[in-house]
């Protein structure tokens, strides 16, 4: 099983990109210097270490589920695909997305878990799952899903009192109740020999991500970030026991760019775990279909004072729900969509905005 394998370590020789390491429990405490260490990294580089997260135990039993899932026959799993028509919920096959311009193909296939199905269990809102899903809604994957929205409702609160919002208001934006793309995601990438840098085929392309917040785990290395004035990719090392976070669009929105959505993208694992499959999980919490991405102006001074040096201010106020914006871009990523290098230019985020300077 992918949680359980012994990997080689991650090499040393390769650059990394220093995460700074942030502590769930103190953040539960309010302890005020960790609050500033997440503050610095969400709006520096928009990515950070979570550490004692309690959720390893679930995150074991996903792995688990995930390598269940895709273990089962393809015709089996071609039964739940997303499809073509925005639909994010649902398997997806390797090469279904583009992961670029030019219409080059991703690598990974994965099991997205709509968190209103899991909600609604044993009744679904969006779709229905594969068999190996089922039998672990009960015991892993509601479990997991549940504390992903509440160490994520912890980080929103925290930012909503940073950004001087009314009370309650980010998380209210995301509200359970309402029916939204938020979903928990298992992703299988098969071994790749390692390759010169310049001839990597990249498993999924560089993008932001269409929410507000991403709990990522992975035992393997092989995702990297661009980080501001830096001109090359750097892998983040994985950590045992430590969560990867960041930063989404839509929060980036909402804060009037404070909040950084940066880019990244997936590779092969670097030197010896490039002979391994590639296993990662992610839960993201994303707004309500609902709501109208735009920069809370009226309700924040400190969000209407960033706008107002902001160098470009329209991509702070798309001006569409947040329904709208996932569908666009999920659509536009699907491969059987693509006409041409425009349709790659539709599915993009914040990051071909000035604000990625």
């Amino acid at each position: 099983m992918p949680g359980l394998t012994a990997f080689p370590a991650f090499p040393k020789d390769v650059p990394t990109h220093p995460l700074l390491v942030v502590d769930y429990q103190l953040l539960l405490q309010g302890d005020q210097n960790e609050i500033e260490t997440l503050w610095k990294a969400a709006t520096e580089l928009g990515f950070w270490y979570l550490k004692n997260h309690g959720a390893d135990e679930d995150v074991s039993g996903m792995f688990e589920m995930g390598a269940e899932t895709m273990a089962l026959p393809l015709d089996e799993k071609m039964r739940f695909e997303q499809g073509d028509d925005g639909m994010s919920h649902g398997y997806k096959a390797a090469g279904a997305n583009a992961t670029d311009a030019s219409g080059n193909l991703d690598t990974v296939e994965f099991i997205n878990i709509a968190k209103d199905d899991v909600l609604a269990w044993p009744g679904h809102v969006h779709r229905t799952y594969p068999p190996t899903v089922n039998a672990r809604m009960p015991n892993t994957i509601i479990p997991f899903v549940k504390k992903s929205l509440a160490i994520n409702e912890t980080i929103l609160n925290i930012f909503n009192a940073k950004l001087g919002l009314p009370q309650g208001m980010l998380a209210n934006l995301h509200n359970v109740k309402e029916p939204s793309a938020s979903e928990a995601r298992c992703i299988k990438n098969p071994p790749k020999p390692e390759i010169s840098p310049s001839d990597i085929k990249v498993a999924i392309g560089a993008h932001t991500d269409f929410g507000s917040l991403s709990f990522l785990h992975n035992r393997l290395g092989g995702l990297q970030v661009l980080p501001p004035g830096i001109e090359d990719w750097q892998y983040v090392k994985p950590i045992p026991g430590h969560a990867i976070c960041n930063i989404g669009d839509a929060l980036s929105i909402f804060s009037g760019g404070i909040l950084r959505s940066n880019l990244h993208r997936v590779v092969p694992p670097p030197r010896d775990q490039s002979k391994y499959e590639r296993w990662s999980l992610v839960f993201f919490t994303r707004p309500g279909n609902s709501v109208v991405l735009h920069a809370l102006t009226e309700e924040s001074s400190i969000v209407a004072d960033a706008v107002a040096k902001a160098p470009n201010a329209e991509a702070l106020n798309p001006g569409v729900t947040s329904k709208e914006w996932f569908i666009r871009r999920i659509k536009n990523q699907r491969i059987k969509n693509r006409k041409g290098p425009e349709t790659w230019q539709a599915s993009r985020g914040t990051e071909h905005t000035p604000l990625r300077a």
